[in-house]
């Protein structure tokens, strides 16, 4: 569903956040890190920030009272690959993958769409032009040169994507 952007419950927007405020990514989708998922934020997360900026907005106002009443914010789905597919977040943030190549340039996105196909061609190219990352032995990207390093490649097998 390529260009697929849903309204949300609160109107967020990446392009204030990441963008003009520049937040990493990772601050808020923490779970990307060590998760097959990137997770949406708990909204106590929202409100480290929101308790003292902005707190009187419509917008942060659902937000508290989502908290308030215990109850999840609905968000709506972006991003949906088939039953049959799996996608791993942590493995591709491990291996130095930008949000950018899949989600586009979010950082200037008022509201989230879906940049990619996420189909099985685009996976298969990613990872046929991607087959050079260098790793140390904790996993993580190298990026000095003088480190000592294994070649990851990464792989085409059927098995990685499809179980």
């Amino acid at each position: 569903q390529q260009g697929y952007e849903p309204v949300q419950p609160i109107a967020f927007s990446h392009r204030v956040h990441a963008g003009d405020n520049q937040i990493q990514c990772l601050y808020c989708h923490s779970a990307a890190e060590k998760s097959k998922v990137a997770g949406i934020p708990a909204a106590s997360t929202c409100m480290n920030c929101h308790s003292q900026i902005k707190k009187d907005s419509p917008e942060i106002q659902k937000i508290t009272q989502a908290l308030a009443a215990d109850k999840p914010i609905e968000w709506v789905r972006v991003h949906s690959l088939p039953d049959h597919a799996r996608f791993d977040h942590s493995r591709h943030v491990s291996a130095g993958v930008k949000c950018q190549q899949c989600q586009g340039a979010i950082e200037t996105m008022e509201r989230v769409s879906q940049f990619e196909t996420l189909s099985m061609g685009m996976c298969v190219t990613c990872h046929r032009s991607h087959r050079d990352v260098t790793l140390d032995e904790n996993g993580k990207p190298i990026i000095s040169k003088e480190a000592t390093a294994k070649r990851l490649m990464a792989s085409t097998d059927c098995s990685i994507c499809h179980h």
